[in-house]
């Protein structure tokens, strides 16, 4: 029995053996066809670099100003009897705000008339007197001095009707100032008096407060650095002024949205703020509706110029090292994957501009750039923004924007 189970031992192992051998041999040409089988070049999305017409603006921050302000205060001393608006109203220039109580100023002006009245009906007989006198001079009925007397008293008469019409005036005009007045149009805002209150001339605090909404002006900051970049660019000849458009503003609201109004930039101070490094941008705006009111946080767009050849790349092709540097990769003449590094200028819509780096020409990788490196061939294909939009998202979100 011992001797069959060996005898039918031997050819079972002798086929084990066999199916390995045949095994290794089918895996070692396997291997060998691999190893021969050249690699599968990868293929990647490019946009070809193109100079464009751009308009550069810059946005900065600022604050919403009256355009002009007015503090009401009373110009003479008296009882308020009346105040003769809503507060919070639009107000004309002109129009009555406050009633001082006029009776004392008119008692003043009654006074200054009667005063009047008597010196000028003293006026005839003096003049008269002076007359007789100087015919009685020359026979020497009257002396020297009674004459000078006479003179000197017409003079002295004559200076008070001047005097009594100076009073008058005086007083007409303190007796229109209990009528408290708008000295512009605007919007008024709360009374800090009611009736029945004391106040007095020129007093420091004010009745109430117009502020002139329409137009308003914005004020916003704009750094030494940045101001003395744009004029270095305009005379270099890389910027031009667009014509007489260069002064429109636009205006971003706090929530987003973007005033329907344009303005112009007025003037840019004349000093630089020695605390923050600043010169002060004034713009002025059409505010007919009131959307805009005093110390509103705005943002302005402002045109700095026309760039003739920009050259504009998607901000989704361009990466950073790992210390921030930005960079691109581009298929080169012989279809190889080149490192650009680049010096940006800023954002344009979803595109950086490009200071330098790249130029006409580049075909520059937009999709496929987590396939490839420096130095391997490609094939390329233009980039369809729209099948991008579409489709799946291929990028990192890493690659996509960042600062310069």
């Amino acid at each position: 029995m011992n001797q069959r189970k060996r005898f039918i031992s031997k050819p079972v192992k002798s086929n084990v053996v066999l199916v390995v051998l045949l095994a290794g041999l089918l895996l070692t040409t396997c291997n060998r066809h691999q190893e021969t089988a050249p690699p599968r070049i990868p293929e990647v999305a490019v946009v070809v670099v193109r100079p464009q017409r751009v308009v550069l603006t810059t946005e900065l921050p600022g604050r919403t100003s009256p355009f002009r302000v007015a503090e009401i205060r009373p110009q003479v001393s008296g009882c308020i009897l009346k105040r003769l608006f809503k507060e919070g109203s639009n107000v004309k220039a002109g129009q009555i705000l406050y009633q001082i109580d006029p009776a004392p100023f008119q008692a003043a002006l009654d006074n200054a008339k009667a005063a009047l009245a008597r010196a000028e009906a003293n006026l005839p007989a003096i003049r008269l007197r002076v007359e007789r006198y100087r015919k009685l001079l020359p026979s020497k009925a009257i002396s020297q001095q009674d004459y000078d007397e006479a003179v000197a008293a017409l003079k002295q008469a004559q200076a008070e009707i001047k005097y009594w019409k100076a009073q008058v005036k005086t007083a007409q005009i303190n007796l229109g100032y209990t009528r408290v007045t708008a000295p512009i149009s605007g919007r008024i805002g709360k009374s800090n008096v009611t009736e029945g209150a004391i106040v007095t001339a020129y007093q420091p605090t004010p009745l109430a407060t117009i502020h002139q909404l329409d137009p308003i002006y914005v004020d916003v900051p704009q750094s030494t650095a940045e101001l003395l970049r744009l004029r270095r660019r305009l005379e270099e000849g890389n910027l031009h002024r667009g014509g007489v458009d260069r002064a429109r503003v636009k205006l971003i609201l706090e929530d987003g949205t973007v005033y329907p109004h344009e303005g112009t930039l007025q003037f840019r101070d004349v000093k630089v703020d020695p605390t923050t490094g600043s010169v002060i941008l004034r713009m002025i705006f059409p505010n007919p509706e009131g959307v805009l009111l005093p110390g509103m946080f705005v943002r302005a767009v402002i045109k700095e110029g026309v760039k003739e050849d920009a050259i504009l790349v998607p901000q989704q092709a361009v990466m950073r090292t790992p210390k921030g540097a930005p960079y691109v990769l581009v298929v080169g003449p012989n279809d190889k994957v080149e490192r650009r590094m680049l010096q940006l200028d800023r954002a344009i819509g979803d595109k950086w501009l490009v200071v330098t780096g790249i130029s006409a020409g580049d075909r520059v990788i937009v999709e496929g750039l987590q396939f490839v490196r420096p130095g391997m061939p490609v094939k390329a294909a233009p980039f369809n923004p729209e099948k991008a939009a579409t489709g799946p998202q291929t990028l990192p979100q890493k690659r996509q924007g960042g600062g310069a």
